[in-house]
């Protein structure tokens, strides 16, 4: 299976190994598994407790009930990968995940599409779904060419954590100014972001200081935090909040 390559904002290339059928397949079992349980227990608690069948005794009145029920049910891997960085709990056991095809991190609209996409993919017998993996080069449904996303493998030697890109939260506030920031290129970000990391595993607090000491001098200030550690981690955070928009 040939390696998809992805183009960053960064112009840096990512190479993933796009998860086989198999994997995929093994993990939508596993949902599929969840979602029956659920139903099963559902059904149990309504006998046990409320003397109710769960297929045969629910009234004509009863309709908004079990629409509620079966909620979770069909809003299952929209609200699983919308939560759970592009994973369901099959995908999370299997290893694999969604990612956006242009280097991005997929958002509620991208795994909206691909469960609005389901329905062609998925509830028409498989075929569609089956038929479109078999025949597309990184093995991409339907719901993955309409939302340009791919189902990738994290056992891949390299991902997100091996560029200078960062997950920085949707409310985060920078530290610096963006002026300070971008006196830094991209090429000077990865090695920051590269001896920032291995002095962080070897607890190298020299080379710590020393990386803290450049930027400071570089941005003309002197360090606000108590810790070479914090001055790294932020100024990093702040390069990808300020690059990310």
């Amino acid at each position: 299976m040939s390696n998809l390559h992805i183009i960053t904002s960064h112009n840096i290339k990512l190479f993933f190994t796009p998860a086989s059928i198999g994997e995929r397949i093994l993990a939508y079992g596993v949902d599929f598994l969840i979602q029956i349980s659920y139903l099963v227990i559902i059904s149990l608690i309504l006998s046990k407790v409320f003397f109710i069948n769960f297929f045969n005794d629910l009234s004509d009145g009863s309709g908004i009930i079990l629409l509620l029920i079966m909620l979770p049910v069909l809003f299952y891997s929209l609200i699983c990968e919308s939560t759970m960085e592009g994973q369901t709990f099959g995908k999370k056991l299997l290893k694999i995940k969604v990612v956006k095809i242009d280097g991005y991190q997929a958002g509620f609209f991208d795994y909206f599409i691909r469960w609005i996409f389901s329905i062609v993919d998925i509830q028409m017998m498989y075929i569609p779904g089956v038929f479109s993996m078999l025949t597309t080069k990184h093995t991409r449904r339907l719901g993955d060419l309409a939302a340009g996303t791919a189902v990738i493998t994290e056992k891949s030697k390299y991902n997100i954590n091996h560029t200078i890109l960062m997950n920085v939260e949707e409310d985060y506030k920078p530290t610096f100014s963006k002026n300070q920031i971008m006196l830094f290129s991209d090429n000077d970000i990865r090695i920051i972001k590269e001896n920032f990391e291995l002095s962080v595993k070897s607890m190298n607090a020299t080379v710590l200081k020393k990386l803290s000491d450049k930027i400071c001098t570089v941005m003309k200030i002197t360090n606000p935090f108590n810790s070479d550690n914090k001055l790294l981690d932020t100024f990093l955070k702040d390069y990808n909040f300020f690059t990310g928009k």
